[in-house]
């Protein structure tokens, strides 16, 4: 490789689709052997400008260079041949395929399978241990981690020779400590020469492993700047073209009567395991409880059967009245008629419908509202408004109601969800991972928002992932390990180190 020239040159790549313009002239260089960060808020470009260097997108006009000479990539099979590797948000993997079958599919070569996967197993081995992302070449996708999953994929970009990978928001699925392991991968793979390009709205994660980072706002390139000559602050303002407070201001709570009182709480999958094994927990009004724990310790399972998800056994009282746990009134619309909201961690799958348009979603749950009818019909003109006016309170971008929720951007799919959970004055807010893959300027806002409504006299109970924002948001933290509660902490008397031994089951 050329050392002198640009790994990744980009000039003058425009791309739009329809009225909306994704890319305006984007130029921008990546030196070999760094590690590039790109920013921005949600929508901004930065996954459309990967896609069209993968070969997913062809851009309506602009050149790609790689190493100092121009390419063509009209397909992401163009990509792999000139080395360029892509790890995406969403793995692109066969669940009910071993490792080594997902590694190989492809690029199996020749004409004996066997011969192709004896090959692959041992070269598969060898890159392994040279980036020390071991793993077993014989596991079932379905059965192992996300994390896991992820080094899959970095695998396969390795073993298709890519000498530039693209990594598009590698941590919005992980635990701290995977992402922290994930972080030791790429400075090896920088070590061994390779180049890569990291795509993400975490202004930590650029500040920690990044040597350079590039800016996108509404589509156009604002900033390259050297990591270290730059502050999360200033990232911040160069992403969304003002301050932003990095941090969550608010009042000491006033937690008043309890809302929520859960005793003795137990859950068992359907697979006959036991989930939550014997949770005592309560959230005042006024107040946000955080839920931390490394995902898969139960904190899900709780959401789900105090949103009327999952059945459970136990006992579960809301303003001192029992909810069902199981049976007829125990479903969601049973959940709401009580005054209970639901965020849920997966807003996609869970929160709603991508092919239905905004005006639809918001209605999800509360469609037999008496607002929302007209006689025995649904009024849908006063959904639609209805819909127009939560959109301005929450600062949905683009504020169209007609628009299907897939057209719209990771935070502003949230927004739909909040704004349709939190304006229904609920007695009890339940909210899961409720920033991830969601960009500096919408966190901000959705932060005010929960302490807003905490602050109105409402009870919260906050399960995420992560916990500078648990530690941020809550009043009291309680600890979630093997379905049990380890323990609670008030914020200003605990810190991560504290807290991340109480997830591993340390302490109590």
């Amino acid at each position: 490789m050329n050392t002198t020239s640009p790994a990744i040159e980009l000039k003058g790549i425009s791309k739009a689709f329809g009225p909306v313009q994704a890319n305006k002239d984007i130029s921008i260089r990546v030196m070999p052997g760094t590690i590039h960060g790109i920013i921005g808020e949600n929508g901004a470009g930065k996954s459309t400008l990967m896609s069209i260097l993968y070969g997913f997108y062809k851009a309506d006009k602009g050149e790609i260079f790689i190493s100092g000479t121009k390419a063509e990539i009209p397909d992401s099979q163009a990509a792999i041949s000139a080395g360029i590797g892509m790890v995406f948000q969403h793995f692109k993997l066969v669940e009910n395929f071993t490792v080594l079958e997902n590694i190989i599919l492809g690029a199996e070569g020749g004409w004996s399978l066997t011969t192709s996967l004896a090959k692959a197993r041992k070269s598969l081995i060898e890159l392994a241990a040279e980036y020390e992302l071991n793993i077993d070449p014989e596991a079932l996708i379905e059965e192992i981690g996300v994390g896991m999953q992820q080094r899959v994929e970095i695998l396969k970009a390795l073993y298709r020779q890519a000498d530039i990978l693209i990594l598009d928001e590698p941590t919005g699925v992980l635990t701290p400590p995977e992402a922290d392991q994930l972080f030791r991968i790429l400075g090896r793979l920088r070590e061994e020469g390779k180049t890569i390009i990291l795509i993400t709205h975490k202004l930590r994660e650029i500040m920690d492993i990044t040597d350079t980072v590039s800016v996108m706002r509404r589509g156009e390139m604002t900033a390259t700047v050297k990591t270290a000559d730059t502050s999360p602050e200033e990232l911040a303002e160069l992403m969304v073209g003002r301050k932003v407070l990095l941090r969550v201001d608010k009042a000491p709570a006033k937690p008043g009567k309890v809302v929520l009182d859960i005793q003795n709480l137990r859950v068992v999958d359907e697979q006959g395991v036991e989930r939550l094994k014997g949770i005592d927990l309560q959230v005042r009004a006024g107040e946000v409880v955080g839920i931390a724990g490394v995902a898969g310790n139960g904190q899900s399972e709780l959401l789900e059967v105090l949103g009327g998800y999952a059945d459970g056994k136990g006992t579960v009282l809301l303003n001192g009245e029992p909810i069902d746990l199981t049976g007829k009134n125990s479903d969601g619309q049973s959940r709401r008629a009580r005054g209970i909201a639901h965020v849920p961690e997966d807003r996609q799958r869970e929160g709603l419908i991508m092919d239905f348009m905004a005006w639809e979603n918001t209605a999800f749950g509360y469609h037999h509202d008496d607002a929302y009818r007209a006689g025995i019909l649904m009024d849908n003109a006063a959904i639609r408004q209805d819909t127009e006016e939560k959109m301005e309170r929450f600062d949905v971008r683009p504020p169209d109601p007609r628009l299907s929720a897939k057209n719209f951007s990771g935070g502003n799919q949230q927004k739909i969800v909040l704004a349709r959970e939190i304006e229904r004055n609920p007695d009890l807010l339940l909210i899961g991972q409720p920033t991830r893959g969601v960009d500096i300027g919408a966190i901000e806002f959705i932060h005010q928002k929960i302490v807003a409504l905490r602050d109105q006299g409402k009870a919260i109970l906050l399960v995420s992932v992560e916990l500078e924002e648990i530690l941020a948001l809550s009043d009291r933290v309680a600890v979630m390990f093997d379905g049990h509660i380890m323990g609670e902490r008030m914020p200003n008397d605990t810190d991560e180190k504290e807290l991340g031994l109480l997830m591993a089951g340390v302490g109590s």
